[in-house]
Protein backbone atom coordinates (compact mmCIF):
# COMPACT_ATOMS: atom_id res chain seq x y z
CA UNK A 1 0.00 0.00 0.00
CA UNK A 2 1.35 3.43 -1.06
CA UNK A 3 -0.37 6.95 -0.99
CA UNK A 4 0.97 9.92 -3.03
CA UNK A 5 0.76 13.09 -0.81
CA UNK A 6 1.58 17.15 -1.17
CA UNK A 7 3.36 18.92 1.77
CA UNK A 8 5.55 21.92 1.15
CA UNK A 9 4.70 22.42 -2.74
CA UNK A 10 6.03 18.96 -3.28
CA UNK A 11 4.23 15.85 -4.57
CA UNK A 12 5.71 12.73 -2.66
CA UNK A 13 5.32 8.63 -3.10
CA UNK A 14 5.10 7.22 0.43
CA UNK A 15 4.39 3.71 1.82
CA UNK A 16 4.66 2.66 6.06
CA UNK A 17 7.58 2.46 7.37
CA UNK A 18 8.98 4.66 4.62
CA UNK A 19 11.51 7.73 6.21
CA UNK A 20 11.94 10.78 3.59
CA UNK A 21 12.93 14.48 4.10
CA UNK A 22 10.04 17.00 3.19
CA UNK A 23 10.04 20.84 3.88
CA UNK A 24 10.33 21.82 7.68
CA UNK A 25 7.14 21.23 9.75
CA UNK A 26 6.02 22.28 12.49
CA UNK A 27 6.89 20.34 15.68
CA UNK A 28 9.43 18.59 18.08
CA UNK A 29 11.20 15.17 17.52
CA UNK A 30 8.78 12.47 18.15
CA UNK A 31 5.82 14.35 18.10
CA UNK A 32 3.30 12.80 15.20
CA UNK A 33 2.22 14.63 12.44
CA UNK A 34 -1.24 13.99 10.09
CA UNK A 35 -0.91 15.01 6.54
CA UNK A 36 -4.07 15.40 5.08
CA UNK A 37 -3.16 16.87 1.43
CA UNK A 38 -3.40 13.01 0.38
CA UNK A 39 -3.78 12.76 -3.75
CA UNK A 40 -4.06 9.40 -4.03
CA UNK A 41 -3.91 5.80 -2.46
CA UNK A 42 -3.19 2.64 -4.01
CA UNK A 43 -3.62 -0.84 -2.32
CA UNK A 44 -3.23 -3.71 -4.56
CA UNK A 45 -5.13 -3.58 -8.05
CA UNK A 46 -7.52 -0.88 -5.62
CA UNK A 47 -6.79 2.64 -6.74
CA UNK A 48 -8.25 5.68 -5.32
CA UNK A 49 -7.40 8.89 -7.16
CA UNK A 50 -8.73 12.23 -5.60
CA UNK A 51 -10.04 15.70 -7.19
CA UNK A 52 -7.51 17.04 -6.11
CA UNK A 53 -7.27 15.47 -2.90
CA UNK A 54 -9.67 12.57 -1.29
CA UNK A 55 -11.26 13.84 1.76
CA UNK A 56 -11.47 11.03 4.17
CA UNK A 57 -7.35 9.79 3.15
CA UNK A 58 -4.77 10.75 5.75
CA UNK A 59 -1.00 9.85 6.45
CA UNK A 60 0.20 9.58 9.61
CA UNK A 61 4.36 10.04 10.19
CA UNK A 62 6.41 10.25 13.36
CA UNK A 63 8.84 13.49 13.26
CA UNK A 64 12.42 11.78 12.97
CA UNK A 65 14.67 15.22 12.91
CA UNK A 66 14.47 18.29 12.30
CA UNK A 67 17.48 20.23 10.39
CA UNK A 68 19.18 21.99 7.51
CA UNK A 69 20.34 21.10 4.46
CA UNK A 70 24.27 21.56 2.93
CA UNK A 71 24.68 25.11 2.01
CA UNK A 72 23.84 26.27 -1.79
CA UNK A 73 26.16 29.19 -3.05
CA UNK A 74 25.07 31.86 -5.23
CA UNK A 75 27.62 33.79 -6.93
CA UNK A 76 27.22 36.79 -9.70
CA UNK A 77 29.67 38.09 -11.55
CA UNK A 78 29.56 40.46 -14.33
CA UNK A 79 32.87 40.53 -16.46
CA UNK A 80 35.14 43.41 -17.19
CA UNK A 81 33.16 45.30 -13.96
CA UNK A 82 35.17 43.90 -11.21
CA UNK A 83 31.76 43.36 -9.46
CA UNK A 84 30.71 40.36 -7.89
CA UNK A 85 27.98 39.40 -5.45
CA UNK A 86 28.17 36.40 -3.53
CA UNK A 87 25.45 34.75 -0.93
CA UNK A 88 24.37 31.65 0.44
CA UNK A 89 21.16 29.47 1.31
CA UNK A 90 20.67 26.22 3.76
CA UNK A 91 17.09 24.99 3.22
CA UNK A 92 15.37 24.04 6.64
CA UNK A 93 14.10 20.47 6.32
CA UNK A 94 12.11 17.93 8.42
CA UNK A 95 12.56 14.22 8.62
CA UNK A 96 10.02 11.85 8.71
CA UNK A 97 8.68 8.04 8.96
CA UNK A 98 5.82 7.21 8.08
CA UNK A 99 3.77 5.00 10.17
CA UNK A 100 0.25 4.74 9.03
CA UNK A 101 -2.23 5.20 5.68
CA UNK A 102 -6.07 5.70 5.57
CA UNK A 103 -8.22 5.89 2.82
Amino acid sequence: MYAVIATGGKQYKVAKGETLRVEKLDGDEGATVKLDRVLMVADGDKVQIGTPTLDKASVTARITAQGRGDKVEIIKFRRRKNSRTQAGHRQSYTEIEVTDIKA
